[in-house]
């Protein structure tokens, strides 16, 4: 049986760091019971795509300079 992987590209990577991060912050704060880790992950990636966007429509990074 092969063993499980993903490939993530860079801005992937990013938020799943971010998603985490936020995770981390829930479970740290009691607010995850257990048989709602799922829900609470899936509130996390919504909320770091959610600062990505307005990060992305807020700043112009070097690249996307002229």
């Amino acid at each position: 049986m092969a063993s499980p992987y993903v490939t993530l590209q860079p801005s992937e990577q990013v938020l799943i760091s971010a998603a985490a991060t936020i995770y981390a912050g829930y479970l740290a704060t009691g607010k995850v019971a257990d048989g709602e880790e799922n829900a609470w992950i899936d509130k996390a990636i919504k909320a770091a795509f959610r600062i990505a966007t307005v990060v992305d429509a807020s700043v112009v990074a070097d690249k996307e300079m002229g």
